[in-house]
């Protein structure tokens, strides 16, 4: 008897990497290591401590293993994949993880697996609470869970998930999939990913994309819907999925495939193309670098130089703080590495969301979180209160500014006396080196601040007769400007960039900018969104700077625009009150 046709059935889940996916599905189930609770003898103590030491140095060493692998993946999924291992690493290396077990193993006498589960649990509670991006929270309570699972499964000799079996071209589809199994995926075998659990701001989705493997996660029902399918079709930028394709679904998938190739192709033919608009006026793009390891990306990404250089990696993830030879060095080699193409380098922007254990270690912030940290010790204000922290930054960006184009920007300025307090120290630092006969520029870089609260904004006019650039940063604007963390879920679609009041705080900012003959960019994420181009460059802008996966989408907009009719949209935009009717006019919808 012929077996009866299955049944085609439609799904829907949250895309996180784009393009079509067509294959035979293939399961990957993973038995979960369970931290059963034990207690221990006080004459145990040493023999368990001994089991939790051996199990870290198992995982450090499949870790730096996995590291080595890396080679064999495309360069831009090593970008996003090295730095999440190295924080893995550092996380077996003396963390408070791994203090908090062995403490807990020596006093209240359990098991390191007992041990290690209360103290990762504790620590995800204390990330949790923190106010600020409610995303980021996430991802690092995850890297905490990431690696106490690790250990425990080594703990108690639990197997890890194998993909060795995967045929080529099958769909991989999972309860749950784990930054440290995307790393392990071959792109050029897989069709694509599906999981019932998971989103679109994990390092999971990071990961996948950055293998450029089409991905759906967070589809429901769909370990049950698969367990009869043969095959499947996924659309990562829809979050579509077909279970048992008939041929229609299945010709469609065909056609999106091709489709998206030939999109693919055609934006990497824009990375020699200079980003100019129809009439002739240059648009400089430039990237965002949050890690070093991300640099092969800007290279190929068309962008000329790096708008926004975040400092914080250099200080996460250690207990002890950079010093000026270690963070000169870092810089020097960015710097480098860039051929001539200028860099701003932000000064350590610490506060909000961020967690700098070497910063509490050093005594130079509070271990007691501000209520209020979004509105408390951050940015400038942390730098001002810290001279020698601030200083040391400041002599090791000096000291790599004889390798290229280089200028400083200071974050979260709010008032006129913190610009003038910082180059205050930046003179200072400068004369020291020069005393010592260090070897740094003649001519110190230009000072430039970040336009993010709506007093810097209201106050550009001033600012700008003694800022030597600007940079708007358009999340934290609009997040202070509405009073909206987009991270809480109960207040999260308040939160609008295109909200008359965070346009005109753009607008404000840019007029003083050019009348006073100031530079200024929008580095936030309005400046990623090539939907937004036409307004922003309408409204005087002209540098912008964005992750560098985005260049080529918003080259293309700026290749298409007309600044006459730019100038035109931005008026009438500006004319406008309503939200919805603003929102229509740009994003005709």
């Amino acid at each position: 008897m012929a077996e009866p046709a299955r049944r085609e059935r439609r799904l829907r889940g949250i895309p996180v990497s784009p393009g079509i996916g067509i294959g035979p599905v293939f399961t990957a189930e993973e038995k979960e290591a369970p931290i059963v609770r034990r207690r221990i003898q006080a004459a145990d103590t040493a023999a368990e401590t001994s089991r939790l030491d051996a199990a870290v140095a198992q995982s450090r060493a499949q870790l730096l293993k996995l590291r080595a692998r890396l080679a064999i993946l495309p360069e831009d999924s090593q970008t996003e994949i090295a730095p999440l291992l190295e924080a893995y690493v550092q996380m077996l290396s003396g963390s408070r993880l791994l203090r908090g077990a062995r403490q807990r193993v020596a006093e209240a006498l359990v098991s390191a697996e007992t041990a290690l589960g209360d103290a990762c649990e504790e620590i995800v509670a204390a990330l949790l609470a923190l106010p600020g991006d409610a995303a980021g929270r996430r991802r690092r309570a995850e890297e905490v869970r990431e690696i106490t699972r690790r250990v425990v499964r080594n703990l108690t000799r639990t197997p890890f998930r194998s993909f060795a079996s995967l045929p080529a071209g099958a769909v991989l589809v999972a309860e749950g999939l784990r930054p440290a199994d995307a790393a392990l995926l071959e792109p050029a075998k897989l069709a694509g990913v599906l999981t019932e659990e998971g989103g679109t701001d994990g390092h999971t989705a990071i990961l996948l994309r950055a293998l450029g493997v089409p991905a759906v996660l967070g589809v429901p029902g769909l370990i049950a819907a698969v367990r009869s399918a043969a095959a499947v079709t996924l659309d990562g930028s829809s979050g579509d999925v077909v279970i048992n394709p008939g041929s229609a679904a299945r010709a469609a998938a065909r056609r999106g495939i091709m489709a998206y190739a030939k999109e693919r192709q055609r934006l990497a033919q824009l990375r020699r193309l200079p980003a100019v608009t129809r009439d002739g006026t240059l648009i400089e793009l430039a990237a965002n670098l949050e890690l070093p390891a991300e640099l092969p990306l800007i290279a190929r990404s068309g962008a000329v130089g790096i708008g926004l250089l975040r400092t914080e990696f250099l200080f996460m993830n250690r207990e002890a703080l950079p010093d000026e030879d270690d963070q000169a060095e870092t810089y020097r080699t960015i710097v480098e590495a860039m051929g001539g193409d200028p860099v701003t380098i932000r000064a350590l922007d610490w506060g909000g969301e961020k967690e700098i254990e070497a910063l509490t270690n050093a005594g130079l912030v509070p271990e007691a979180r501000d209520a209020n940290p979004a509105l408390g010790l951050r940015g400038i204000r942390l730098l001002l209160r810290q001279p020698e922290l601030f200083e040391t930054q400041l002599a090791a960006i000096l000291r790599a500014a004889v390798a290229g184009p280089v200028r400083i920007l200071l974050p979260m300025v709010s008032a006129l006396s913190e610009l003038r307090e910082a180059r205050e120290h930046l003179e200072r630092t400068a004369r020291r080196l020069r005393r010592i006969g260090a070897r740094i520029p003649e001519e110190l870089p230009p000072l430039g601040i970040m336009v993010e609260t709506p007093g810097a904004a209201l106050a550009a006019d001033a600012l700008a007769q003694e800022a030597d650039f600007f940079a708007i940063g358009t999340n934290d604007l609009a997040m202070y400007a509405l009073a909206v963390d987009r991270g809480e879920a109960a207040v999260a679609t308040l939160y609008d960039p295109l909200h008359p009041a965070v346009l005109r705080l753009i607008q404000f900012t840019a007029e003083a900018a050019l009348r006073f003959h100031v530079p200024v960019s929008v580095c936030g994420e309005m400046a990623a969104d090539p939907r937004l181009t036409p307004l922003l460059v309408g409204l005087g802008l002209r540098q912008f700077s964005m992750s560098a996966s985005a260049v080529p989408r918003v080259k293309q907009a700026v290749r298409a625009l007309d600044i006459e009719e730019a100038s035109r949209l931005a008026r009438t935009v500006m004319g406008h009150s309503d939200p919805e009717r603003i929102r229509a006019l740009i994003l005709g919808a």
